[in-house]
This record gives structure tokens, C-alpha cells and sequence, in this order.
């Protein structure tokens, strides 16, 4: 089953390398979509693929890589539209 999950990802997120971590790991579970830091601090991400592997990336956000502190992940499920390929890192 596929799935869609737009979030926001809060604390200290924005230079511990966030974006290439996440990257990563969506490329290793076959995830597409995008992620990017906001203005406010925040990092903004959206994915799509599998429902357990997008779970997987809700997961590994709710703690981030080695260095952030993650404060809180606002997750807003979707219906999987299908019209991303691949994953980008995106620069506001």
C-alpha cells in the first residue's frame, strides 16, 4: 500500500546535516520526495512510497541524525499522489 506523509520537523535541525541524512535513507528504502530547511529553523519534508518504508522515515525523523534535537515532528498524512521520482534535498 502506498503511502503520503507531508512533515515538520522541529528543535535543533538545521546544521547536523539533517537534509543528507534523510536523503539517504530514503534513497536506501526506495522513497521519493524532498526535504528542505525553513527559514524558521524548521526542516520541511515530504514522502512517499511504500507505507511502511514512508513510516520509516517518520521514524528515523522523530530522532534525527547524530547531533539534532528533535523537539517535535508534525506529520500530516496524504493521499499518495504519485508524481514524485527520486529525492531531492531543495533549497527553499
Amino acid at each position: 500500500m502506498k503511502a503520503r506523509a507531508h512533515i515538520y520537523v522541529s528543535g535543533y535541525v538545521t546544521g547536523v546535516f539533517f537534509r543528507a541524512h534523510t536523503k539517504e535513507l530514503a534513497q536506501r528504502l526506495n522513497v521519493n520526495g524532498w526535504v528542505r530547511n525553513l527559514p524558521d529553523g524548521r526542516v520541511e519534508a515530504v514522502f512517499e512510497g511504500e507505507k511502511e518504508n514512508v513510516e520509516g522515515m517518520v521514524k528515523f525523523c522523530r530522532r534525527g541524525p547524530p547531533g539534532a534535537q528533535v523537539d517535535d515532528v508534525e506529520v500530516r498524512w496524504e493521499t499518495c499522489r504519485g508524481e514524485l521520482s527520486g529525492f531531492e534535498i531543495r533549497y527553499r
